[in-house]
């Protein structure tokens, strides 16, 4: 699906209402900030439809009568999978990569393919794993194991439960930041939260997306504190849940009730510098809107 720039606003219009009319008809559509003002994007045989209805309802209220809505203004259904990865293609593509991952290794039995994605090579003899070190592996140009890890899940569990968070958080971050803005975040906090793991707990097999959830957590909470929009509001508790989990998983609770090892400076790391691009993203965007 192709889509095309439909409308560019100032960064100081309230586009929220609007947007909600767009998920309630069903329009495919993206929001992405460039500079001092926001684009908005939509399915290119769309385009004038939604000018239009941008001209008749620039807040959002026609919300209401959606069911007599007349002909010329975008339908009302729901979008289709389709239409939502073709909209999310990072968000997408990262979970799509996770789940080829988990059908290479299967799902972290297959130890010898594990071994392509861990943060330090690793060869398996007998019982014992053996460790390249971290200077080896760079010298050696193993680059891509500074972040490899977020793709290796261990579990059905594991994997479903992570990739639908990223698919509920990185689609936020996509629709009003953009594209590259989310490639980098993942990026970035699946560097730190793997760092902050290794250098925490030295040489081992870690692997999955939670350091990078909750790098994005930490990022949509404060940057939505300090440039509220609608894209980044999340469902009430779902900020309490997450950070309760956390502690949980601190207080080591959970390995003892046999469900694994837990990644707690991975998760850490991974808050800590998302709410540190939060705070340094949402203070810009303030900025840009001229808030004091």
């Amino acid at each position: 699906m192709t889509y095309l720039e439909t409308l560019r606003l100032p960064l100081s219009t309230d586009l929220s209402g609007f947007v909600r009319l767009l998920y309630a008809r069903g329009v495919p559509h993206r929001v992405s900030e460039e500079g001092d003002v926001q684009v908005l994007w939509v399915a290119a045989d769309l385009v004038e439809q939604v000018r239009a209805l941008y001209q008749r309802h620039p807040q959002g209220d026609g919300l209401i009568a959606l069911e007599s809505a007349p002909a010329d203004q975008p339908v009302n259904r729901a979008p289709s999978l389709l239409a939502q990865v073709n909209a999310f293609k990072v968000t997408a593509g990262v979970i799509v990569l996770c789940l080829l991952v988990a059908a290479v290794t299967g799902l972290g039995d297959n130890l010898a393919s594990v071994g392509w994605f861990t943060f330090l090579k690793v060869q398996v003899q007998g019982e014992y794993l053996y460790f390249t070190s971290l200077a080896q592996g760079l010298a050696a140009g193993q680059w891509w194991r500074l972040v490899s890890p977020m793709l290796l899940h261990f579990g059905v569990l594991h994997l479903a439960m992570n990739s639908l968070w990223y698919w509920e958080l990185g689609r936020r971050i996509e629709a009003r930041q953009g594209p590259w803005v989310l490639l980098g975040l993942t990026l970035l906090f699946s560097l730190v939260s793997n760092l902050a793991q290794h250098f925490t707990s030295g040489p081992g097999v870690f692997g999955g997306l939670s350091g990078v959830l909750y790098g994005l957590l930490g990022h949509l909470w404060l940057y939505q504190r300090l440039a509220p929009s609608r894209l980044f509001e999340l469902p009430r508790g779902v900020l309490v849940m997450m950070l309760v989990w956390l502690v949980v998983c601190l207080t080591g609770v959970v390995g003892q009730l046999g469900m694994g090892q837990i990644a707690n400076a991975a998760h850490v790391g991974g808050l800590l510098i998302g709410c540190l691009t939060g705070l340094l993203g949402g203070a810009w965007a303030r900025r840009k809107l001229g808030v004091a």
